[in-house]
């Protein structure tokens, strides 16, 4: 139940913190928000803070405020606190980790003044909070949010087992520290692999290739990729140039995200290569697979082929005439030796 629970909520967590959101109407224009509270930071005179934007040096402490707005006619309860963000393994999405989770970043160094408040109707309550950075800290990004989670527990969907889970709702506003240090951006491509599907006869039904990769950010920095696709045939001949748009709009470091693309009417007969190309702000990678494109039935036409020439070489080759040592004695004799 508490997993269930826990993985409902992670799912809420990655919607309300994505960046179509931002879309909303002033003043909250920056504001996650969810129709029922918003939380963002506190503005600074009249200009409204889109995000969190800090920056310090290892063991350094950060003072700022974040503000939670009730948009209903009754009071709202909530439990406020840090949380580090990922990207999502379906599709590199941005995420945090629930309350329950370990917090290891950003999480574990936010510390609001208040982790329990409620706010009254169609009211915000500001509250402040510190970021205290380690000594040890690496150099480079750290992203995170302040998440304010609804108290209350709403009845979701029975499953399969007719088991009843309870579903939280939270909102964060984004927090991107920069430590103080290096910074080395480093992105790869890894683990590219291509599955094929074509028809049993060429030319009787659509052929397509989907194709799985991992990109990595192996940097300090966060990047804002861009993969290329490409394919070349026999001779050279290029069959495909796209650039991808199910990339992630922010790929934090340290993150692996495991993407497929799919190729429609990829080739049914030919051979050659993948590549995909990634790119970012300083960093450059490229990885690719090779392919075979041959029709299911081509290639068991070919196979019996090989196999009945293969057969009939064999049935064809001569046979030695006489038993296996006649033609050694024969040799023998001619040289003058007398066989025993």
């Amino acid at each position: 139940m508490r997993k269930l629970s826990a993985l409902l909520l992670a799912a809420v967590l990655a919607l309300l913190t994505a960046p179509t959101l931002a879309l909303l109407t002033a003043p909250a224009v920056y504001a996650a928000d969810n129709g029922t509270w918003s939380v963002f930071p506190a503005s600074s005179g009249t200009s409204q803070r889109p995000y969190f934007y800090l920056a310090a040096g290892p063991g350094a402490t950060l003072t700022d405020k974040v503000t939670v707005t009730n948009k209903t006619a009754a009071p709202l309860s909530f439990r406020l606190y840090g949380a580090d963000a990922y990207n999502t393994e379906r599709d590199g999405g941005f995420a945090v980790r629930t309350e329950k989770e370990k917090q290891s970043g950003v999480g574990a160094w936010a510390k609001p003044a208040r982790s329990a408040l409620t706010v009254p109707a169609r009211s915000s309550l500001t509250v402040p909070f510190t970021l205290t950075v380690p000594p040890d800290a690496e150099p480079g990004d750290h992203v995170g949010a302040l998440v304010a989670l609804d108290d209350r527990v709403s009845a979701g969907q029975a499953g399969s087992g007719r088991v009843a889970v309870g579903v939280q709702q939270a909102v964060g506003a984004r927090i991107y520290l920069r430590v103080g240090g290096p910074a080395v951006p480093a992105l790869a491509v890894e683990h590219v692999s291509l599955a094929q599907h074509r028809p049993l006869v060429p030319g009787t039904g659509e052929s397509r290739t989907d194709i799985t990769y991992t990109l990595h950010n192996r940097g300090n920095v966060t990047l804002t990729p861009k993969v290329d696709l490409s394919a070349t045939g026999l001779f050279g001949r290029t069959l495909l140039s796209r650039g991808l748009t199910k990339v992630p709009a922010e790929l934090l470091p340290g993150q692996r995200v495991t993407l497929t693309e799919t190729w429609h009417g990829s080739p049914q007969l030919d051979w050659g290569d993948v590549t995909l190309t990634a790119s970012a702000k300083g960093a450059k990678d490229s990885a690719g697979a090779s392919f075979l494109a041959l029709p299911w039935l081509a290639a068991a036409v070919l196979l019996a082929a090989v196999l009945a020439f293969t057969a009939h070489r064999v049935l064809r080759r001569p046979s030695p005439r006489g038993w296996p040592g006649q033609s050694a004695r024969r040799r023998l004799t001619s040289a003058g030796t007398r066989p025993r």
